[in-house]
C-alpha cells in the first residue's frame, strides 16, 4: 500500500473516532441543551437578559380571562384579542416569551417589566386562512412567575362559504335515513 493511501484511510478513522466521541459527548450532556448556569451566545455573565430563571424574583400573574371565542370566523379573516394580564404580585413581572402553538396565532407582549398592579395588554391574532371548523390555539408565556410558563387561548368556528353548507346538508341526509 503506498503511503499517501495509508495517510488517507488514518486520516478517514481520525475523523470518524472525533465525530464518534463528540457525539457521545452531546449525549453525555444532555444534547444542545444549556445546563444549569450556562449563558447561551456570547453574552458575559450578569449582562443583561442572562439572569438564571431561579435568580429573578418571582411574581404572579392573572388575567381578565385565560379563553377568548371569537364565535365564527370566516375563512381568511384575521381576527384579534387583547388579553388583560396584571401583575398580582410584589415583583416586577418581566415576560421573556410568548408562543402561539401554530404560525397562524402570533402573540405581541410587553417587553419591559410590568410593575406590581399595573395591567397590560397582550395581543393574539389568529389567521384563519387554511383553516376550518372548531379551532382551540393556545399561547404559552414564559415569565418570572411559577410556574414559569403560563397558557392563554383563543377558539372559534372558521366558516368556509360551500364547505360548511356541504357539512350541513350531509348531516341533514343522513339524519332523513
Amino acid at each position: 500500500m503506498s503511503n499517501g493511501l495509508k495517510v488517507g484511510i488514518l486520516g478517514v478513522i481520525v475523523a470518524a473516532l472525533a465525530f464518534f466521541g463528540y457525539t457521545q459527548l452531546i449525549k453525555k450532556d444532555g444534547g444542545d441543551q444549556p445546563t444549569h448556569g450556562q449563558v447561551i451566545g456570547n453574552a458575559e455573565p450578569g449582562a443583561p437578559g442572562t439572569e438564571q430563571a431561579s435568580d429573578v424574583p418571582k411574581t404572579t400573574i392573572s388575567f381578565d380571562q385565560p379563553v377568548h371565542d371569537f364565535g365564527t370566523i370566516k375563512h381568511g379573516e384575521k381576527v384579534s384579542h387583547n388579553f388583560k394580564i396584571t401583575n398580582t404580585g410584589s415583583n416586577p413581572l418581566t415576560i421573556t416569551n410568548a408562543k402561539g402553538s401554530c404560525g397562524c396565532t402570533v402573540p405581541e407582549y410587553p417587553t419591559d417589566p410590568i410593575a406590581p398592579g399595573e395591567t397590560r395588554d397582550i395581543k393574539v391574532t389568529f389567521n384563519s386562512e387554511g383553516k376550518h371548523g372548531e379551532q382551540t390555539k393556545n399561547v404559552t408565556l414564559t415569565a418570572n412567575t411559577q410556574p414559569s410558563e403560563t397558557i392563554i387561548t383563543i377558539k372559534g368556528f372558521v366558516e368556509v362559504e360551500g364547505y360548511d353548507d356541504m357539512n350541513s346538508k350531509n348531516k341533514r341526509t343522513q339524519e332523513k335515513k
